[in-house]
């Protein structure tokens, strides 16, 4: 069946939503469907070059004649949302949200700022995990999305309308969150991971649809892999950001901070070994790497593979034993190994 899983392999910000938006539009994708919470930011551009965060909504939300879901695996932050909705500006008609997805209160959000997750593991003190814990709990403290009067205009069962979808072959994109090695469950670096599983399989599992579904996984990497600022775990040979600049012979510096709490990003080299995990366990049908531009900044500006990044390219090929099927050089640049471009957004609703 047509479904599109797109899964991080490695901490999280691969450019998920870059790849996400550009499939749901190459492929005609008619539902997309965000997994997880407010604790990761996924980044899209806008046809006016304008940069655009969402946190809940899917990338492909700015695409016209898109329905968007967040499943019963989601958890909403109702302010960050609403916010989001007006950006994107959707209709009632275009966005479902399932009845049992859950709700993330002030409760659960001062529940984590008054611990010491932001200092042990790096949290982002979203409140997701806290509604992760009430959910497991199964007290009746969890507030549902049923259960929330500014959601009512959107909530409705999200199976059966995906189903009908499904039914007539119509393509169905899950953007995944965050990445492999912060998975709950299968990342070598617990306890410095998030709340909840982060493969294929994980995903799809929150959506509530079926192994037999699915047709395509699409495993993004970056060139360099990231992690949150502070204590968030190991982070394989880490360097700094003026290193990535000065070996990238770019002349301004380059330099990142998380979507989320907005504090600057720790990066290191490529690291086979996590990814190689990844890929074992989502089973990738199509690999996209990412950020080749921190590699040779002139590919970005030529817009295909240098000398450089087709050396770095082949090494990752040769490393993993799988093809590179896309080449990301910016945060709206994506290439595929005919060396053509896949087009982002023209119209926007």
């Amino acid at each position: 069946m047509p479904i599109t899983i797109i899964v991080g392999g490695q901490y999280g910000s691969e450019g998920k939503g870059k790849v996400s938006h550009a499939l749901a539009k190459e492929m005609g994708a008619s539902v997309a469907i965000r997994i997880g919470g407010p604790n990761s930011g996924h980044t899209v551009i806008s046809p006016s070059g304008e940069s655009i965060i969402f946190k809940h909504l899917p990338t492909a939300a700015i695409l016209p004649d898109v329905t968007c879901i967040l499943g019963a695996g989601s958890y909403i932050n109702p302010d960050i949302l609403l916010a989001e909705i007006k950006v994107a500006g959707l209709s009632e008609s275009r966005l479902i949200i399932d009845p049992n997805a859950a709700v993330i209160t002030d409760a659960e959000i001062a529940e984590e700022q008054g611990s010491r997750l932001r200092e042990e593991i790096g949290s982002t003190l979203s409140g997701t995990g806290a509604a992760v814990i009430k959910r497991i709990q199964r007290d009746g403290a969890l507030k549902l999305a049923k259960n929330d009067d500014r959601l009512a205009p959107y909530v409705q069962p999200s199976i059966s309308f995906m189903r009908s979808k499904l039914d007539k072959r119509e393509r169905v994109i899950i953007e995944g969150t965050q990445g492999y090695g912060l998975s709950l469950l299968h990342s070598p670096h617990y306890p410095f991971v998030t709340s909840r599983d982060t493969t294929a399989a994980g995903f799809l599992s929150e959506v509530g649809l079926g192994p037999r579904d699915v047709d395509d996984v699409v495993l993004v990497l970056r060139t360099f892999p990231i992690r949150v600022s502070g204590n968030s775990g190991p982070l394989s040979d880490e360097i700094d950001w003026n290193k990535v600049t000065s070996e990238a012979g770019s002349e301004s510096q380059f330099i990142e901070f998380t979507s989320v709490t907005r504090t600057v990003r720790r990066i290191g080299r490529f690291d086979v070994k996590i990814v190689r995990h990844a890929i074992a366990a989502n089973n990738p049908s199509r690999i996209v790497l990412n950020h080749l531009d921190y590699v040779d900044r002139n590919c970005a500006v030529l817009k295909s593979l240098t000398n450089s990044t087709t050396q770095f390219v082949q090494e990752v090929e040769a490393n993993l034993g799988r093809a590179v099927d896309y080449y990301g050089f910016g945060q709206d640049l994506l290439i595929n190994r005919q060396g053509n471009e896949i087009k982002m957004a023209k119209k926007w609703h």
